[in-house]
């Protein structure tokens, strides 16, 4: 078998993994914020933190999964935490209280935030190096089509079915996705030398300045991912507001197939900036769409679309660069604190742009104020990685 052979049967069966593991997130995604509101009367707000809590969780594990990833088999954590994931689909189901609905999803961030750590360190153990960017494409990919979907149908369920029938769903898909994980065999793993603890097994400490311009990217994307839908039917868009999901998985799945191979011939922070360029313009008109509609309803609704497609083109041009930019400035045995270190920055912004986007909207009056708040953040990041980010990942870059 040739070094450079990217699809195994692994490869395969991790690819399937992750997308039924992303299904089932995204199948309820949309329609948490309906059945907060529906269900147990809250406001913007409490849906705010309470979906936070989520994402809070998960980052908060993030650079113990990589120690601990770095250190043990990574197999068994990964099924482990992939078993938990799926079973809190039943817990939502028997759900009956607010306050046990928090806690569910508090450990349902926990187990998000160890399996996509042990998945995406997996992937990469399994990956020849030479098209490492371009399975990390792929990889990716699978997320997409699932955003794809999920939301979608998410939202055409919620029309029809009950919450539990949905939530019963994401727990067959999960089940299904977790019998694909336990098909994945990963190359042996040597027993490690226990490294005394330092702060940088647990964060990648040349990933500071990389994190903070993710950071501040995510905040606003997670602001969408979260809130768009509303948005929509808040200033009357047309158009099935599920649809954004749909172009804009489309717009991540259709850059997924260059950007991964741009990034494997060096062109990384190239990759990185033109994905920034396009996200800043993207929020700019996605705030403004609330004037628009005053103007003209048809095409604004169309152009609702438009903006969905052109940022999944922005954030899946991105994603594979940023990925490989961490693990790039890591050594061979940091595989797992630089996945987490990405995906730790990556949280920490959707968590902030879930708790304050809710706040924003109910404080100022309309999701647009969000969005105007995510436009200049994305500004900032695309500053701040031109000037500081992108120049010291030229410099420390081990590969």
């Amino acid at each position: 078998m040739s070094k450079d052979k990217m699809v195994t049967p692994s490869f395969c069966y991790i690819l399937a993994a992750n997308f039924l593991l992303y299904f089932a997130f995204y199948l309820i995604l949309p329609i948490l914020a309906f059945y907060l509101q529906e269900e147990f009367a809250a406001g913007k707000t409490m849906i705010g933190f309470i979906l936070s809590c989520y994402t809070i969780a998960a980052l908060s594990i993030r650079p113990f999964s990589g120690y601990l990833l770095d250190t043990f088999s990574r197999r068994p954590l990964y099924l482990l935490a992939y078993f938990i994931f799926i079973a809190i689909f039943g817990g939502y189901i028997l759900a009956t209280s607010l306050t046990l609905f928090i806690a569910l999803r508090i450990v349902h961030g926990l187990a998000f935030g160890m399996v996509t750590v042990a998945g995406n360190t997996i992937l990469i153990d399994i990956l020849p190096s030479s098209r490492r960017g371009e399975g990390i494409g792929y990889y990716g990919l699978a997320n997409n089509l699932a955003m794809s979907f999920g939301p979608m149908i998410g939202l055409f369920m919620h029309s029809v079915y009950s919450y539990q029938t949905i939530f019963t769903c994401s727990l067959i898909t999960g089940t299904v996705g977790f019998l694909m994980a336990y098909l994945v065999k990963t190359p042996y793993k040597a027993p490690v030398q226990r490294i005394p603890i330092s702060l940088d097994r647990f964060f990648l400490k040349k990933g500071v300045w990389a994190g903070i311009s993710l950071l501040l990217l995510s905040i606003p994307y997670g602001m969408t991912t979260t809130y768009v839908a509303m948005y929509a039917n808040e200033i009357g868009i047309e158009v099935n507001p599920g649809l954004y999901f749909t172009f804009m998985a489309i717009g991540l799945a259709v850059s997924r197939m260059f950007s991964g191979r741009q990034v494997d011939k060096g062109r990384i922070t190239l990759v990185i900036s033109l994905g920034m360029y396009l996200a800043v313009v993207t929020f700019f008109v996605l705030s403004a769409l609330h004037l628009l509609m005053e103007w003209n309803h048809v095409f604004s609704s169309y152009l609702y679309i438009g903006i969905a497609l052109a940022q999944g083109v922005a954030f899946g041009t991105m994603f594979p660069a940023f990925n490989t930019l961490f693990v790039n400035l890591a050594a061979h045995n940091q595989r797992g604190t630089a996945t987490s270190t990405y995906l730790t920055s990556w949280d920490v912004g959707i968590g902030i742009g879930l708790m304050i986007g809710g706040s924003i909207a109910q404080t100022f009056g309309g999701f647009e104020y969000a969005y105007l708040c995510g436009a200049v953040l994305s500004v900032v990041s695309t500053v701040f990685f031109l000037l500081k980010a992108g120049p010291h990942f030229n410099r420390e870059k081990l590969r």
